[in-house]
């Protein structure tokens, strides 16, 4: 009676048994074999582990043969290593990047990182000091409406600095700041497709247009109600433009100069290194739209804005700096 009830619950799990082993076999390939190797039927491993776990428990109740508990017990074993260590090695392999690959990969790419730094940052600061000559040169970068958006925003009087809030609410608008954020960062990067020339428009454009709005608020003096709001976040949001801009001709440069690769190896070999950058860039525009939804428009002293904002700054910089010395580099 037994052997007929085990053989009946055998058939009947026997195939999700068998496609969970071979799911299991072809994760425990490398990516080289993995691509020769038949891709193997689709499963959600989750809920066939967990199914998994119940029949090697019903097996072990009813008391079945050895052979069929141990292969249960060998396939929960096997599922819960591919299920949890692959999680911790996700999280370690997030902690890696951050912590060593991101900024080592920065650093092994100054000149590129260089080029965009110039790029946004000369026409930046042009702009801030050419408003204080000739103040009207602002409206040739801006139209007199935007002008007045932008006065108003930062206007002294104004009790809710940085962008009128209909709701009011901080989450709300930390979820618009990462779609305006990263919308940027996209524009710069994607832009070396074109050979690059998208990317030196958009970091100029950027440069440009946000240099005559600071200049601008610096010149009518609503320099504590600017400076104060934006500086914090800047440490990230303006990093993170730079670094896109780096990205982008990262891949303009497979196209312009490939060597002697063919252009769609240099893309892909590029476009690996370009990805990774974005990544990075991403992550930081996520971080300046967090300080600046929950901490740019509090209304706390200007000295401790500044204070802040020049310790993020600092932090920016020396992660960039000192963070992964003596990573190595995949070939």
């Amino acid at each position: 009676m037994s052997s007929s009830r085990q053989q009946q619950f055998t058939q009947r799990h026997e195939t999700l048994w068998s496609n969970f082993e071979k799911l299991l076999d072809y994760q425990a390939l490398s990516r080289f074999k993995r691509n020769k190797a038949e891709k193997p039927a689709e499963l959600d491993m989750p809920t066939a582990y967990r199914q998994i776990c119940q029949h090697y428990a019903l097996a072990n109740s009813r008391m079945y043969s050895p052979i069929l508990v141990n292969r249960l017990n060998h396939l929960v074993v096997r599922g819960h290593q591919a299920l949890y260590s692959s999680h911790s090695q996700f999280l370690r392999s997030i902690l890696s990047f951050f912590a060593a690959e991101f900024p080592s990969l920065v650093r092994r790419e100054w000149k590129i990182m260089s080029i965009a730094s110039a790029l946004f940052y000369v026409p930046f600061i042009a702009m801030i000091i050419l408003i204080q000559l000739k103040p009207e040169i602002v409206y040739s970068v801006m139209d007199v409406e935007q002008a007045r958006m932008m006065e108003s925003m930062y206007d002294p009087e104004n009790s809710s600095l940085g962008r009128e809030r209909d709701s009011g609410s901080d989450i709300e608008m930390f979820g618009h700041y990462i779609r305006n954020n990263t919308g940027i960062g996209f524009q710069v990067f994607a832009g070396g497709m074109l050979y690059g020339i998208g990317t030196l428009f958009f970091l100029l454009f950027n440069g440009i247009f946000i240099g005559a709005a600071a200049g601008h608020l610096t010149h009518l003096g609503y320099i504590d109600t600017f400076w104060g709001f934006v500086l914090g976040h800047g440490a990230f949001e303006l990093t993170a433009i730079v670094i896109s801009g780096a990205g982008g001709l990262k891949l303009a440069q497979a196209l312009i100069a490939p060597g002697r690769k063919s252009r769609i190896r240099a893309l892909i070999d590029n476009g690996k290194v370009a990805i990774k950058i974005m990544y990075g860039a991403a992550t930081l525009f996520i971080m300046a739209a967090f300080v600046e939804a929950f901490w740019s428009s509090m209304p706390l002293p200007v000295m401790i804005k500044y204070s802040v904002a020049a310790f993020l700054w600092a932090l920016v910089i020396a992660y960039f700096w000192f963070v992964g010395r003596g990573y190595q580099h995949a070939a």
